[in-house]
Protein backbone atom coordinates (compact mmCIF):
# COMPACT_ATOMS: atom_id res chain seq x y z
CA UNK A 1 0.00 0.00 0.00
CA UNK A 2 1.23 3.40 -1.35
CA UNK A 3 0.39 5.62 1.96
CA UNK A 4 1.56 2.92 4.20
CA UNK A 5 4.87 2.91 2.48
CA UNK A 6 4.96 6.87 2.77
CA UNK A 7 4.46 6.74 6.40
CA UNK A 8 6.68 4.36 6.79
CA UNK A 9 9.59 6.07 5.20
CA UNK A 10 8.53 9.16 7.22
CA UNK A 11 8.30 7.47 10.53
CA UNK A 12 11.87 6.48 9.88
CA UNK A 13 13.24 9.81 8.45
CA UNK A 14 11.90 11.84 11.35
CA UNK A 15 11.95 12.07 15.40
CA UNK A 16 8.44 11.04 15.01
CA UNK A 17 7.13 8.07 17.14
CA UNK A 18 3.35 7.49 15.25
CA UNK A 19 2.59 8.15 11.81
CA UNK A 20 -1.13 8.51 10.37
CA UNK A 21 -2.03 8.51 6.90
CA UNK A 22 -5.47 8.96 5.92
CA UNK A 23 -7.13 9.99 2.62
CA UNK A 24 -3.60 11.08 1.38
CA UNK A 25 -3.39 13.29 4.74
CA UNK A 26 -0.54 12.44 7.34
CA UNK A 27 -0.82 13.18 11.02
CA UNK A 28 2.36 13.03 12.87
CA UNK A 29 3.48 12.51 17.01
CA UNK A 30 6.36 12.43 18.81
CA UNK A 31 4.52 11.04 22.13
CA UNK A 32 5.09 7.39 23.15
CA UNK A 33 3.59 4.31 23.40
CA UNK A 34 0.03 4.43 22.94
CA UNK A 35 -1.08 7.94 23.99
CA UNK A 36 -1.14 8.78 20.04
CA UNK A 37 -3.27 5.80 18.98
CA UNK A 38 -5.72 6.30 21.54
CA UNK A 39 -5.54 10.30 20.51
CA UNK A 40 -6.70 9.31 16.89
CA UNK A 41 -8.99 7.12 18.13
CA UNK A 42 -10.78 9.61 19.95
CA UNK A 43 -10.98 11.94 17.20
CA UNK A 44 -12.29 9.41 14.92
CA UNK A 45 -9.01 8.85 12.86
CA UNK A 46 -8.17 6.04 12.56
CA UNK A 47 -10.84 4.51 10.35
CA UNK A 48 -9.49 3.58 6.87
CA UNK A 49 -6.02 4.70 7.90
CA UNK A 50 -2.34 3.36 7.32
CA UNK A 51 -0.38 3.67 10.89
CA UNK A 52 3.09 3.56 11.33
CA UNK A 53 4.41 2.98 15.04
CA UNK A 54 7.92 2.03 16.35
CA UNK A 55 6.47 -0.19 18.50
CA UNK A 56 3.40 -2.51 18.06
CA UNK A 57 2.34 -4.85 20.90
CA UNK A 58 -1.16 -6.08 21.17
CA UNK A 59 -2.62 -2.90 23.03
CA UNK A 60 -1.44 -0.66 19.93
CA UNK A 61 -2.96 -3.69 17.85
CA UNK A 62 -6.52 -4.16 19.57
CA UNK A 63 -6.73 -0.53 19.65
CA UNK A 64 -6.19 -0.33 15.84
CA UNK A 65 -8.50 -3.28 15.09
CA UNK A 66 -11.24 -1.33 17.07
CA UNK A 67 -10.63 1.61 15.40
CA UNK A 68 -10.61 0.35 12.08
CA UNK A 69 -7.11 0.82 10.76
CA UNK A 70 -6.58 -0.70 7.57
CA UNK A 71 -2.95 -1.48 7.57
CA UNK A 72 -0.09 -0.96 10.22
CA UNK A 73 3.48 -1.38 10.12
CA UNK A 74 5.80 -1.55 12.84
CA UNK A 75 9.49 -0.75 13.56
CA UNK A 76 9.15 -3.74 16.18
CA UNK A 77 6.23 -5.80 16.38
CA UNK A 78 5.30 -8.41 18.84
CA UNK A 79 4.43 -11.84 17.53
CA UNK A 80 1.26 -11.69 19.51
CA UNK A 81 0.14 -7.98 17.56
CA UNK A 82 1.07 -9.81 13.91
CA UNK A 83 -0.76 -12.67 13.87
CA UNK A 84 -4.41 -10.36 15.91
CA UNK A 85 -3.65 -7.71 12.99
CA UNK A 86 -3.65 -10.75 10.05
CA UNK A 87 -6.61 -12.56 11.89
CA UNK A 88 -8.73 -9.15 11.59
CA UNK A 89 -7.51 -8.58 7.90
CA UNK A 90 -5.42 -5.50 8.04
CA UNK A 91 -2.49 -5.69 6.18
CA UNK A 92 0.53 -5.41 8.42
CA UNK A 93 4.40 -5.29 7.54
CA UNK A 94 7.16 -4.98 10.46
CA UNK A 95 10.93 -4.30 11.02
CA UNK A 96 11.71 -6.75 13.41
CA UNK A 97 9.78 -9.37 15.28
CA UNK A 98 9.74 -10.08 19.13
CA UNK A 99 8.54 -11.85 21.75
CA UNK A 100 7.66 -8.93 24.27
CA UNK A 101 7.72 -5.09 24.84
CA UNK A 102 9.73 -4.19 27.69
CA UNK A 103 8.65 -1.14 29.90
CA UNK A 104 10.79 2.13 29.63
CA UNK A 105 13.18 0.92 32.20
CA UNK A 106 14.15 -2.14 31.05
CA UNK A 107 13.49 -4.24 33.91
CA UNK A 108 9.90 -5.93 33.49
CA UNK A 109 7.16 -6.28 30.61
CA UNK A 110 5.17 -3.17 29.05
CA UNK A 111 2.26 -2.45 31.55
CA UNK A 112 0.15 -1.82 28.40
CA UNK A 113 0.59 -5.23 27.40
CA UNK A 114 0.10 -6.58 30.63
CA UNK A 115 -3.11 -4.58 31.05
CA UNK A 116 -4.24 -6.66 27.70
CA UNK A 117 -2.25 -10.00 28.22
CA UNK A 118 -5.85 -11.44 28.55
CA UNK A 119 -8.24 -8.91 26.86
CA UNK A 120 -9.42 -10.96 23.47
CA UNK A 121 -12.33 -7.87 22.48
CA UNK A 122 -11.05 -4.62 20.90
CA UNK A 123 -13.89 -2.85 21.79
CA UNK A 124 -12.82 -3.23 25.61
CA UNK A 125 -9.02 -2.36 25.09
CA UNK A 126 -9.86 1.82 24.88
CA UNK A 127 -11.34 1.75 28.79
CA UNK A 128 -8.69 -0.84 29.81
CA UNK A 129 -5.60 1.09 28.50
CA UNK A 130 -6.53 4.46 29.63
CA UNK A 131 -7.44 3.18 33.37
CA UNK A 132 -4.33 1.30 32.91
CA UNK A 133 -2.05 4.71 31.95
CA UNK A 134 -4.35 6.56 34.59
CA UNK A 135 -3.15 4.22 36.83
CA UNK A 136 0.55 5.09 36.05
CA UNK A 137 -0.22 8.67 36.27
CA UNK A 138 -1.14 8.42 39.79
CA UNK A 139 1.78 5.85 40.80
CA UNK A 140 4.52 8.95 39.58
Amino acid sequence: MKNLLAATELLRQGSYTCILCQQGRFLTSEKRGIVPLLCWLEEDRLKGSCVADKIIGKAAALLLIFGGAEAVHGEVMTHTAYALLREKGLAVSYGELTETIVNRKGDGPCPMELAVKNLEDPALAPATLRAALEGLQNKN
